[in-house]
């Protein structure tokens, strides 16, 4: 049993594919519902934590298709499943880069004086510390 515009979303895809601009126009808001509900799928797979919201995967993943001009659509099933690996990419690529980022921040650069513990507020009395500490030894 096909889902209901099945017919009319494999009909814009072909004409997509012939280079109709309109047809992709005509297209999106036959499958948006669709496409969020992938990218929420895939978004509640990830890690907790995540940042990319369902809105924000669809719409990166929109603009990654709409470039694949070399595409030859077969139907409303082929195009969703090109549309979840997509997501699926942009996801990974999404993680890298937190990844990366999170990596960069832990080796940030250090000034010296960070780096170099700084002296006591008061000075040390250094023959108080000696007797103090022979008195623990002894």
């Amino acid at each position: 049993m096909t889902e209901p515009g099945s017919v009319e979303v494999t009909s814009l895809l072909h004409r997509w594919t012939l280079g109709d601009r309109s047809a992709l126009e005509s297209l999106m808001p036959l499958v948006y519902a669709e496409l969020r509900r992938l990218a929420r799928r895939s978004i509640a797979a990830e890690q907790p934590g995540h940042t990319l919201q369902t809105t924000a995967l669809v719409h990166e993943a929109y603009l990654k298709l709409v470039r694949q001009d070399r595409a030859q659509w077969k139907d409303r099933a082929h195009f969703l499943g090109v549309a979840a690996q997509m997501m699926r990419r942009i996801l990974i690529d999404y993680a890298r880069a937190a990844r990366t980022d999170k990596r960069r921040v832990m080796v940030g650069a250090i000034s010296l004086d960070d780096a170099h513990p700084r002296a006591p507020a008061r000075p040390v009395d250094f023959l108080d510390l000696h007797e103090a500490l022979e008195e623990l030894q002894g």
